[in-house]
């Protein structure tokens, strides 16, 4: 028994058998002098989130099938610009209320019917921290390449069945591990990780630039090649390679309101982030292509990958001057993917992980229980299988777009801004959130039919004969599966009406809790945004938990 009480968490110690699992203090309203996080560090966020290998290459998908490298950059501008909002929307009953996802999605899921939802996020956040934890390895192994050559040449001692090398596992390990300590560190100070990274990596990406247009003398032949593709088969390559950018930011719109938590004031996860996503996403998308097509005229083939460029730059008998330049850039990028893997993948499984195991699981372990099963999952082998891996994302899309769909809808339209923050932290059969038994089928049915709308063009996607109507539809996932579920969910509620949403006559974003409503009605907008709904609400939770 004294282990078990070791194991556990900080936590409140009069709590019953059901609150246990509900509450700890990573789930708890973020206290005030925890909500650190204002206008510039969301900029920084976003800045330090754009700039990694993924969104570099991320035009390459989009050229390769048949758009011009414009229509590419207009595809990933029109793609981040629209989806900008739709973290906003989500990540604003966070910035509000200051409480993380898997505490948002009980207000429409129920006390214990999110727990499914949380559970998708959390194990996928886990598969991706591995996976970016191997091309953050392949970063490792172009900057030690860049001081010590010989180390391309490391003898293997690894049986063919591991998937992989000495030399390559090595450079994974090395990346697994720096990236420990980065864990360490709570939600509320992390930003001082993204505001380094949105210094240094800019400044790496622009030299690289630069420097690949003047070795190339010009930005190469890929800039002057027209589009393969016409008229209708054009317009649905952009609108499938917009989809593309839409579907890379689920995650992050669905678990937006993990950092929206820690905003100062509403507004600073707001008008930020708006600007921030497209701005960023396009400006380092731009620099992918660029680089990429001057790729081309010093090797006679586009190399997409900006690791495998700075690999190449290292073969034969470079100079001093290029082999500090690629160990510059390289380790640039090993900052990217660091600040990439805490931003989407570590913090996002600590707070589920948290949300599923609140007894012995906070935000700080969850992130090491990810980076555990990262390592053991042997994500190389994944990245091997390259098609079916896009395949399982792509479905993986639809999923999160039609719980976003859910919860937004039950934010705005149905609970009307209304929280009862009490209520999300206990099961009691009179709360606003119990629902039937802790779970809202109405919840429930519209996620599946979100899902189900798209289920016969993903069988499309994995290679089976389908109707070409279903194939467009799927293409339009993220849009299909948030469209469905968002009006199933208002159609179930017109049908059947929880008796909560009869207390919200209009929106307004308050706390109802111990009759605190009256406390927190929206003064003159400024002075409403100097302090958050959920302050008074933090304390009577604590002192009632």
């Amino acid at each position: 028994m004294g282990i078990i009480q070791k194991l556990q968490v900080n936590r409140a110690q009069d709590l019953t058998y059901s609150e246990s699992f509900l509450q700890n203090e990573d789930l708890l309203p973020v206290p005030e002098e925890k909500r650190t996080w204002g206008y510039w560090n969301f900029i920084a966020f976003w800045i330090a989130d754009s700039f990694n290998i993924n969104t570099w290459m991320i035009v390459s998908s989009m050229v390769q099938l048949g758009l011009s490298w414009w229509q590419a950059w207009i595809c990933v501008w029109i793609g981040y610009t629209v989806v900008a909002p739709f973290i906003v929307a989500n990540a604003r009953p966070g910035a509000i209320f200051h409480v993380p996802f898997p505490v948002v999605a009980r207000t429409s899921f129920g006390v214990w019917g999110s727990l499914w939802c949380v559970f998708n996020r959390g194990a996928m956040a886990c598969i991706w921290y591995g996976v970016q934890a191997s091309i953050g390895g392949s970063c490792v192994l172009v900057m030690l390449r860049a001081m010590w050559p010989s180390v391309n040449n490391i003898p293997n001692s690894m049986p063919a069945s591991s998937g992989t090398n000495t030399r390559d596992f090595m450079c994974f390990f090395l990346f697994w591990l720096i990236s420990l300590p980065a864990i360490w560190f709570p939600i509320h100070k992390i930003r001082h990780l993204f505001t380094v990274k949105a210094v240094v990596v800019p400044i790496a990406g622009i030299t690289f630039f630069i420097w690949c247009i003047v070795k190339a003398h010009g930005v190469g032949p890929i800039i002057h090649q027209p589009a393969s593709l016409h008229g209708s088969d054009l317009g649905w390559g952009m609108v499938s390679s917009i989809m593309s950018c839409i579907s890379n930011m689920a995650t992050l719109v669905t678990n937006a309101p993990d950092f929206a938590s820690r905003a100062r004031h509403p507004s600073a996860a707001g008008l930020p982030q708006l600007i921030s996503v497209p701005l960023g996403f396009s400006i380092v998308s731009f620099f992918g292509v660029i680089v990429s097509s001057s790729s081309q005229a010093i090797y006679g083939e586009a190399i997409w990958s900006p690791i495998d460029l700075l690999g190449k730059f290292l073969d034969g008998e470079p100079s001093h001057a290029t082999r500090f330049g690629v160990w510059f850039i390289s380790a640039s990028f090993i900052i990217a993917q660091l600040g990439t893997n805490i931003s989407a993948n570590s913090i996002s499984a600590g707070c589920d992980l948290t949300a599923l195991f609140p007894r012995f699981i906070n935000i700080r372990r969850g992130g090491y229980v990810a980076a555990i099963v990262g390592l053991c999952m042997l994500p190389w082998n994944l990245l091997k299988s390259s098609n079916s891996f896009t395949s399982y994302l792509s479905a993986y899309s639809v999923f999160l777009s039609s719980i976003a769909g859910v919860m937004i809808t039950d934010y705005y339209i149905i609970h009307k801004g209304h929280y009862n923050v009490k209520d999300l932290y206990h099961a009691q059969r009179d709360g606003w959130y119990y629902y039937t038994y802790g779970v809202n089928f109405r919840a429930y049915a519209a996620y599946i039919a979100g899902i189900l709308i798209n289920v016969v063009g993903f069988a499309g996607a994995t290679g089976r004969s389908v109707p070409l109507s279903a194939t467009r539809i799927y293409e339009m996932s993220f849009f299909t599966g948030f469209g469905v579920s968002a009006l199933i969910y208002w159609s179930l509620n017109f049908l059947f009406p929880v008796c909560s949403a009869g207390e919200c006559t209009r929106f307004e974003e308050v706390d109802i809790s111990s009759g605190a409503a009256s406390a927190f009605q929206p003064r003159a907008s400024e002075e409403f945004d100097k302090k958050s709904v959920a302050s008074a609400g933090v304390r009577s939770v604590r002192s009632n938990a």
